[in-house]
């Protein structure tokens, strides 16, 4: 185990007394080496019903870290929702070191209305507004719940994407460099022990904890190493997105010693230093015709927009020299919204 990541394990078990305490997440309590499972409510505000997320605490019989796993940030990322409920029954309290806390399903409005991006509730992408207002919209709302009742209580936190409803998506993490340098050190090895090859090196997130913005940065301006991950995409629930979820939580537990097996880090990771999302210039039809993973040169062609008679009206061209980490690959297209996000070495 590096310096970095032993520093913060012990930290963390710095707070925790000789024996294993009880693990509450607002109304779930799990007593050590138990399972407990319940909602965080989310109370009607205005014109708005509220909402509830669902979540599951599973406590270890011994201290340890406390590993938050988010799934369901975009309602329509299906892949980790379904791979963390498979895992709640896989993962073994008796024998847990430390605590992990599952959000199964962040974003309840915006995954039972089957919505990209935004919630439908208030419009917003929840992924965008945290840390969150207590008396805001309800996906502020949310956010503030999380960051109050989850990432407050995580010592290392994993946000769990993959493509949307949209995206046909390779696999790959986003390793957060901005901030303490000890805690974008930690999210490196975290980001190896998760086991994607293709690692994004995410340089330009905020760094003020009253504008995280993002699940991940949240954590990772308040002091706690994390990662954001992508497997899966276009509402595609398949074995393989799924199995990787699981290798990757579980090569996480096996690096942060809360469980002794599980895979090795990866090792021979490929870093992408540079990294561009493109954007619909025009409200349209999209044709891809790039492909996820594929290698394009400087201004090959992506894919084109059309209005809505057929007509050309834009055509996406790659920036640079790169890698398509994902591509819009249904034909909906709203200007300013993603078409691809590139990556370079």
């Amino acid at each position: 185990m590096r310096r970095a990541t032993l520093v913060f394990c012990l930290l963390a078990l710095s707070r925790a007394a000789v024996a294993q305490q009880g693990f509450t997440v607002g109304p779930v309590t799990a007593p050590p080496g138990t399972v407990a499972a319940g909602v965080l409510s989310v109370e009607a505000r205005g014109s708005d019903n509220g909402t509830t997320i669902p979540i599951t605490v599973i406590n270890g019989a011994t201290p340890g870290p406390v590993l938050a796993l988010i799934a369901g940030t975009h309602g329509m990322e299906y892949v980790p929702i379904v791979a963390l409920q498979r895992m709640r029954d896989r993962i073994d309290a008796k024998t847990l070191k430390g605590t992990i806390v599952m959000v199964h399903v962040a974003n309840m409005p915006s995954f039972l209305g089957r919505t990209i991006y935004y919630s439908p509730v208030d419009g917003k992408n929840l992924n965008r507004v945290y840390p969150g207002k207590a008396d805001g919209t309800i996906s502020e709302r949310i956010a503030e719940t999380i960051t109050r009742e989850v990432i407050a209580r995580a010592t290392h936190v994993v946000d769990l994407h993959c493509g949307d409803g949209n995206e046909s998506l390779r696999p790959y993490s986003y390793w957060i460099t901005t901030g303490d340098p000890r805690v974008a050190q930690v999210g490196r090895e975290m980001a190896l022990a998760f086991g994607l090859e293709h690692i994004v090196v995410d340089k330009e997130r905020p760094t003020d904890p009253a504008a995280s913005l993002y699940t991940s940065n949240t954590a990772i301006t308040r002091g706690k190493p994390a990662l954001t991950t992508e497997t899966g995409g276009v509402a595609v629930v398949d074995e393989a997105s799924i199995e990787l979820v699981q290798r990757g939580v579980s090569g996480l537990m096996r690096h942060l010693g809360m469980r002794a097996d599980g895979p090795a880090p990866v090792a021979k990771p490929v870093l992408f230093e540079k990294n561009e999302v493109l954007r619909a210039g025009a409200t349209g039809i999209f044709y891809a015709e790039a492909e996820k993973g594929r290698e394009v040169k400087k201004g090959a062609r992506l894919g084109r927009i059309t209005d809505f008679h057929g007509k050309t009206i834009e055509e996406v061209l790659a920036p640079f020299d790169g890698h398509i980490l994902y591509v819009v690959t249904t034909p909906p297209i709203t200007k300013g919204e993603p078409v691809a996000m590139i990556g370079a070495r």
